[in-house]
């Protein structure tokens, strides 16, 4: 699969809310943090725990993907999520870098 496709495939198993299927596509070390700031989560167990609390806390949870774009093994995102249909929503810039076929570190800037 190329960058673009391992990127589209987790985002659709975020927007089922298939904790396990979405994170088959991270690799076990993977980093999520803020854009040039503080990591948020490292390793694939506190992104499952992230993702698991995100999914009970708002089961009708789902995200837009309103542009992407891929260079190499980087994938940007501009996203829309909307924790259910009356809100709230947020929009964020999501920047994956994948290596080895798995996503390695995802950057958020929001």
């Amino acid at each position: 699969m190329s960058p673009l496709e391992i990127v589209a495939a987790q985002f659709e198993a975020y927007n089922t809310q298939d904790l396990e299927g979405m994170l088959a596509f991270y690799a076990d070390d993977c980093v999520v943090a803020e854009l040039n700031g503080a990591v948020l989560q490292s390793g694939k167990g506190e992104i499952r725990a992230r993702y698991a609390k995100t999914f009970a806390d708002y089961p009708r949870n789902r995200a837009r993907s309103l542009n992407r774009m891929a260079l190499g093994a980087t994938v940007i995102d501009q996203e829309h999520v909307s924790r259910s249909p009356d809100g709230p929503h947020f929009e964020a810039i999501c920047v994956y870098a994948v290596k080895n076929g798995l996503i390695a570190r995802v950057d958020f800037a929001q």
